[in-house]
């Protein structure tokens, strides 16, 4: 049976692996280990950095997704950004991802989030398609970025 929780530290090294096959699937990057290991384990040293969530079953991590905050003047309220979602391949398509969604949202609706918003690469057709059929928008803003290397 699939079960969703707030990882733990115990969850931090299929996070990590997780994070870096997510970044070698949607954008060909290899993921420098010691410095995504850090950044995993900083969001359970400092939980208002985020949180993550985990998808398991029969106690093996099957999915997780990192949840980040923005905080809406406009809404006096936080808003919660989905990140770093992956599935393991052989549970893609069984609706892991709506479960851990649908969970989500319950408890963002519980805590009094302003919503969820999240962004996907461009070419990422297929997660598109999953976040329209959630009911999730691609509306008026379009990002901007500026990264360090």
């Amino acid at each position: 049976m699939i079960k969703i929780r707030k990882a733990t530290p115990e969850d931090i090294l299929p996070i990590i692996d997780f994070q870096q096959k997510m970044a070698w699937e949607t954008e060909q990057l290899t993921l420098v280990p010691e410095t995504v290991s850090k950044g995993v384990s900083a969001v359970f040293k400092n939980p208002s950095l985020g949180q993550y969530w985990i998808s398991e079953d029969e106690g093996n991590v099957i999915a997780s997704l990192l949840i980040t905050y923005e905080w809406s003047d406009w809404r006096n309220s936080n808003v919660w950004w989905i990140q770093s979602v992956y599935v393991i391949p052989a549970y893609r398509r069984n609706g892991i991802f709506r479960s851990m969604y649908s969970h989500i949202r319950s408890e963002a609706g519980k805590q009094g989030i302003a919503g969820l918003r999240l962004y996907v690469e461009t070419k990422n057709s297929r997660a598109q398609k999953t976040y329209e059929a959630l009911g999730m928008q691609s509306k008026h803003y379009k990002m901007y970025e500026w990264l360090r290397d």
